[in-house]
């Protein structure tokens, strides 16, 4: 073969070569279209079961629109690392739609038509300095122009975030609003205030249950439940008709949700004559679903409360005294709820009052999850004692912490059996269930009631004439998201918080967090010496007569010099303690740089050695 035949072979087979290159990556787009791999602690990029079964049953078309504001977020690398993840999540949820989803990125650029879209659909503009404003938020419609708008995404609900996408597109493919049957033996409806003669509001969940759902009220002497309820809104359920109990069990049962409000001393439980003085003080009692309970393994009593030293609020004892702690009230801060739960997650602050707890029963066949926990500083404390309390210090007598968490709120959900072996007289035999089905029964529990009252939770304002409420703890969101979440489908419920993708170097913070403490300490003990010298000076000023005001004494030139050394060795010390911090840091970041640039060399280099070094004792001992 000559030089000319040797070029075109070698040129041919480089071109052969391309076009099997060019078919390969073809072929396998087409292939292995849609096949991931998730290699992510906790699978970060996969989606959960739920989501899945939403987007292979979707109903109508639903279409998505994610406004992101390409110029303004130019310096902004966290939000535009978390638009990309969002971008890619809406990507995952739209190939498993199968063609029912479709995802639309949009740039609202000032002055534009896509802004002034953006603007319609009540998006939250966003300033970022320059001028700019920085959109960054989705919306969704249906076939039926109902419309689900997320005005701004926010970074640090990242954990939220798909199941935030997976409700907007349940809800926009199945508009319709749900049924909720509100059974309460509370008076929480507006109406008659016989204490005051005049008319009364409702409670505010109770008028925010009203805007949200359809909410039908059923009367507490009721035998049965109407048909076609999504979920019970059950407060305080003393003295049920057996019948009503019946119902509630086979509801249950049947995929009915439930969320129920029980009480070892229902504070707002004004009895059967609030009018009346004497009345008062048999007010005050306890509700329980008792052989219910039972049977979805829980257990509760309505004869002790709980208390809590750490969580106690502090309450008046009347014009002239001072606020004292009263165990039986709580708060309940970020460190007692349940962050990995939708319902109970991102919130600050529950305020409870005379609670109970709840725990499983050994034998259970339901899963227990906690919502609100106290903390470790709590003990039971006889109910009884809450009724006619004058002091609250009261309750401190022979309290005594037992170390253990307990469960003030909790999801039970899982496989059940009735509370009846046979339904009770007048009930149809063949329509009785002895069981939950495979989904089980979607259960969210409260031991209290009072966490429901105004007084625990928002403060009322009239303004011309309207009523401003403003919350000052989070009761009524805790309520909305535990009705809303059980409203979803299973799917829904289903899903998980998802892990967030910051990943913060752990040791740097715990070395700069232990530094800042020392200097926060050495800056409070320097303050102190500080305060203190000026409170001489001050003193000796004005220890100071008319006659010697324009000439300082000995004793203050050498307390006024103190004060100036002492200044300086302040700044001295707070600069050597900010110097200790930055080191540290430094030494470590020192020692990773080190790491990551010579440590893979080097052990290239010594695997180099070591296989040389083994080759010549192979090639020694073939020789010869």
């Amino acid at each position: 073969m000559d030089q000319r035949n040797r070029n075109l072979y070698s040129y041919g087979s480089l071109a052969l070569l391309a076009v099997v290159f060019v078919a390969l990556v073809m072929l396998s787009n087409l292939l292995f279209r849609g096949v991931r791999l998730d290699l992510t602690e906790n699978r970060q990029f996969t989606l959960s079961e739920g989501t899945r079964s939403i987007l292979a049953t979707l109903q109508e078309p639903v279409n998505l629109y994610l406004f992101f504001s390409e110029q303004a977020s130019r310096d902004l690398p966290q939000i535009r690392n978390y638009a990309r993840q969002v971008e890619e999540l809406l990507g995952e949820m739209a190939d498993r739609g199968g063609g029912g989803l479709r995802v639309q990125r949009i740039d609202p650029r000032p002055f534009s038509p896509e802004e002034d879209q953006a603007a319609q659909f009540g998006l939250q503009a966003v300033p970022v300095g320059s001028g700019d404003v920085l959109y960054f938020g989705l919306a969704g419609t249906n076939s039926l122009d109902d419309v689900q708008v997320m005005p701004f995404l926010q970074p640090s609900k990242e954990q939220f975030l798909e199941y935030d996408l997976a409700k907007m597109i349940a809800t926009l493919t199945r508009p319709e609003q749900k049924r909720v049957g509100l059974l309460s033996s509370l008076d929480m409806q507006p109406g008659f205030d016989p204490a005051t003669q005049g008319f009364r509001e409702g409670w505010v969940i109770y008028q925010q249950l009203d805007q949200l759902f359809d909410l039908q009220v059923i009367q507490p002497g009721a035998e049965a439940l109407p048909p076609d309820l999504d979920l019970l809104f059950l407060v305080h359920p003393k003295n049920l008709e057996p019948g009503m109990r019946y119902e509630i069990d086979q509801f249950v049962l049947r995929g009915g949700r439930l969320a129920a409000f029980m009480d070892p001393f229902a504070e707002s439980d004004q009895g059967a004559n609030p009018g009346d003085p004497m009345a008062q003080l048999s007010a005050g009692s306890g509700s329980t679903l008792g052989d219910l309970l039972e049977a979805w393994g829980v257990a509760f009593s309505t004869a002790e409360a709980i208390g809590d030293l750490q969580y106690a609020l502090q309450v008046s004892r009347g014009a002239g005294s001072l606020p004292v702690r009263h165990i039986g009230m709580l708060a309940i801060p970020r460190e007692g709820l349940n962050d990995e739960d939708i319902v109970s997650a991102d919130l600050e602050a529950v305020n409870l009052s005379s609670s109970g707890w709840l725990e499983p029963a050994d034998d259970a066949t339901t899963a227990f999850e906690p919502l609100l926990s106290t903390s470790q500083n709590a003990a039971p404390i006889d109910a009884g004692r809450l009724r006619f309390l004058t002091d609250p210090q009261e309750l401190m007598t022979d309290f005594q912490p037992t170390g253990d968490r307990y469960t003030l709120a909790a999801r039970v959900h899982g496989r059940a059996r009735s509370a009846y072996e046979e339904p009770p007289e007048g009930r149809a035999i063949e329509a009785h269930r002895a069981e939950s089905g495979e989904e089980g029964i979607q259960v969210i529990l409260f031991a209290d009631t009072d966490i429901l009252t105004d007084r625990f939770w928002v403060q009322k304002q009239n303004f011309l004439g309207q009523t401003l409420v403003n919350s000052f703890a989070d009761n009524g969101t805790l309520v909305v998201n535990a009705v809303d979440h059980l409203l979803g489908s299973s799917d829904l419920i289903s899903i998980r918080t998802r892990t967030t993708s910051s990943r913060p170097f752990q040791r740097v913070e715990r070395l700069r967090l232990e530094a800042e403490n020392r200097f926060r300490a050495t800056e409070q003990r320097l303050q102190v010496e500080l305060d203190e010298t000026e409170r001489k000076l001050a003193a000796m000023q004005n220890a100071r007569t008319e006659a010697d005001l324009a000439v300082l004494s000995a004793d203050q030139q050498a307390e006024i010099q103190r004060f100036m050394d002492q200044r300086l060795q302040i700044r001295r010390d707070l600069r050597q303690v900010r110097h200790e911090l930055d080191r540290d840091i430094d030494a470590l970041g020192s020692r990773l740089k080190i790491i990551n640039i010579a440590l893979g060399p080097m052990l290239i280099l010594v695997a180099a050695l070591a296989y040389g070094q083994l080759r010549r004792r192979r090639q020694a001992g073939g020789a010869p």
